[in-house]
């Protein structure tokens, strides 16, 4: 007996090994892109005015990959749509660097959008069944990969920008790497057990689904309008509002970064010990609190402060949210993970054009607020996030706090 339940815990170590392995590299790849987006309009000749239209397409057509995924795992497992996506994101990700035409640079990013949407909404699953299998909030844990991820490939993208490399030369070695690493690894994911699934909770109506989702959308939605609002308007806010120096314009987002890192390293343990409700509550006010200072920092040094904040608070928010939505369909998970990680896509498109349009209406900083605004809502959801009755997963971990929902497997 014992022999079998050392061998299921191996089985879920390496699991979750290579899933945060998988965290990691989507991290590094969307970093690589979005970060060199001046030198991608430079490439291929991309006017100011159809620069809009080809950064929206990628968040759209993501949302187009998860809403497909749900479906698609209805017939395979979401360990072979991760399997298959991320090499096409590393490969998109090389094709936008290595052609020359704004058709060429049109299909790689098209390739690109409709992979990362299933890869997100995979990944999130996957961990989504582990966390309950595992018994207590690993999630966090997955995110604070990412957010690593994200500060090497930034990194990677200042080398190339600083060494003046072309894109292909700058995300060659990068695909060449993570790809072979992400292939192998992907032999050791682990799905949820289907076998368990309800056969009434995989036919329930959409509109039911989406009313009792409704809660964890919203708060994903707002949460990814303050992520886009720093990660999009950080820089041009302490330079021309603050009054920065050119160069310091640019640490907020790292700041940003390096605390989303922080917080969610540190976050499962926060929800193991309070719960995910005490830790989402006060994320929510730590990023309220953020914007915030930024609101109404007399200088650029205070405005780094506010954040600062913003990292710590924001990042705990989405995985929860995540989380959440495991719980709350136990029996559903992987159709409530596809259709909740839409709305991370929708933020991300609303966030940017609302506080440029406040900001050149009324102010960048009266702008502030209204992500604040946005966000503090969340603690209206927050019993959102709450579980009920818990059973935990294989008995062989056992958390100070309840934070995952019934039943012992995954869908």
């Amino acid at each position: 007996m014992s022999d079998g339940t050392d061998g299921i815990a191996g089985e879920l170590r390496w699991g979750r090994r290579s899933l945060a392995f998988s965290f990691f590299a989507q991290g590094a790849a969307f970093a690589l892109l979005v970060t060199r987006i001046p030198a991608i309009q430079d490439q291929y000749g991309i006017s100011d005015g159809l620069l809009p239209v080809f950064l929206a397409a990628v968040p759209i057509l993501a949302g187009v990959g998860s809403v497909g995924t749900e479906q698609l795992v209805k017939r395979v497992r979401p360990s072979q749509v991760l399997r298959w996506s991320q090499p096409v994101v590393l490969l998109a990700l090389l094709g936008v660097g290595a052609g020359d035409s704004l058709a060429e640079v049109a299909v790689a990013l098209g390739a690109f959008g409709l992979a990362v949407g299933a890869l997100d909404a995979s990944m999130n699953m996957l961990g989504v069944s582990l966390q309950r299998a595992y018994g207590r909030s690993i999630m966090l844990g997955f995110h604070a990969a990412y957010s690593f991820g994200g500060i090497v490939g930034a990194s990677l993208a200042w080398v190339g920008a600083h060494w003046d490399l072309s894109l292909f030369v700058s995300y060659l070695p990068v695909a060449a790497v993570l790809l072979p690493l992400c292939l192998v690894g992907s032999r050791w994911y682990v799905d949820g057990n289907a076998a368990v699934e309800d056969e009434v909770a995989r036919q329930q109506s959409g509109g039911v689904v989406f009313k009792m989702l409704l809660p964890l959308c919203l708060v994903m939605s707002f949460a990814y309008i303050g992520d886009s609002t720093v990660s999009n308007w950080s820089a041009k806010y302490l330079q021309d509002v603050l009054g920065s120096s050119e160069q310091m314009s640019t640490v907020p987002y790292n700041v940003y970064m390096v605390m989303t890192l922080v917080g969610r390293a540190v976050g499962d343990v926060g929800v193991r010990r309070f719960g995910a409700v005490a830790v989402v509550r006060c994320g929510t006010v730590v990023a309220a609190a953020g914007f915030g200072v930024v609101a109404v920092a007399p200088g650029a040094w205070v405005g780094m402060l506010g954040f600062t904040l913003l990292g710590l608070g924001l990042c705990v928010i989405v995985p929860q949210t995540f989380a959440a939505a495991g719980r709350m369909f136990p029996n559903a998970s992987d159709a409530a993970v596809a259709r909740l990680n839409i709305f991370n896509y929708v933020g991300f498109l609303v966030g940017s054009p609302l506080v440029g349009a406040l900001g050149d209406a009324w102010s960048y900083r009266g702008a502030m607020l209204v992500p604040m605004a946005l966000v503090l809502v969340t603690l209206v959801y927050a019993p959102a996030f709450g579980s009920g009755k818990d059973r935990y997963g294989g008995g062989h971990e056992r958390p100070r706090a309840v934070d995952v929902g019934p039943g012992g497997s995954g869908v």
